[in-house]
């Protein structure tokens, strides 16, 4: 059996996430902002989406860019469990794989040709900006739902049941943006909500000022007792 295979990118991923601290840890957490794959090389062609947009879903297959050249290690601690607990790296969805690949569902919102270009609009990905992408395959409900599926030591969701408070400044700047950005207010409430920081943070409050980038914007917040507080929100 072969153990070296050649793999090559058919597309990369124009992403609101600037870092990967932002991303949220699942697809679809986060269901108000919008991706697109702009497709690159021999597959930049209408006649390989052709039916494409028949699908409401997709499977996108991708490459963790950022997170390829660092090692891997068997056991993994995933943020899931606080950080603390370690299960078998193939039990995760840890970015820090034996093969650095991910794959993500997705919606297809749209699919166009322009000025040479295919690019393929989706929601609810959890992709870093430049991420490259080396397969998509549409969604197919009878073959990739599982009724009786169970989920180990992830039943669900894990965002938080926090509100998320806005600063006279950031109210500004969203109002600024409501028709550019109509849905900015939510994307970053949906973010925060899913507590980026690290692992063994989660859950606690705490004054420190952190930053998220997001869109082209520096997003900074702190979790209080209260709520999660948006203190400013800064162009970059």
């Amino acid at each position: 059996m072969k153990d070296l295979f050649m793999v090559q990118a058919i597309g990369v991923i124009q992403s609101p996430y600037k870092e990967k601290f932002a991303i949220p840890r699942q697809p679809n957490l986060v269901t108000t902002i919008e991706s697109e794959i702009h497709l690159c090389g021999a597959m930049n062609s209408i006649d390989s989406v052709r039916a494409l947009d028949e699908f409401s879903h997709l499977w996108v297959m991708f490459y963790f860019h950022q997170t390829a050249a660092r090692s891997w290690q068997p056991l993994v601690r995933p943020p899931r469990l606080g950080g603390n607990k370690k299960v078998g790296v193939l039990a995760s969805r840890s970015t820090h794989r034996p093969n650095p690949i991910g794959l993500s569902l997705v919606e297809c919102l749209s699919i166009r040709e322009q000025a040479g270009q295919v690019s393929i609009k989706i929601k609810g990905g959890d992709f870093v900006d430049g991420t490259p992408v080396i397969d998509i395959k549409p969604y197919l409900p009878y073959a990739d739902t599982a009724d009786n599926a169970s989920v180990g030591y992830a039943p669900q969701p894990s965002g938080l049941e926090k509100t998320v408070s806005f600063s006279p400044q950031s109210e500004t700047v969203i109002a600024k943006l409501s028709t550019s950005l109509p849905n900015l207010k939510r994307s970053i409430e949906e973010v925060l909500l899913q507590d980026p920081r690290p692992g063994y943070r989660r859950g606690q409050n705490e004054d420190r000022l952190y930053g998220v980038k997001l869109y082209d914007f520096n997003i900074k917040f702190k979790f209080t007792e209260q709520c999660i507080w948006v203190a400013a929100i800064e162009a970059e």
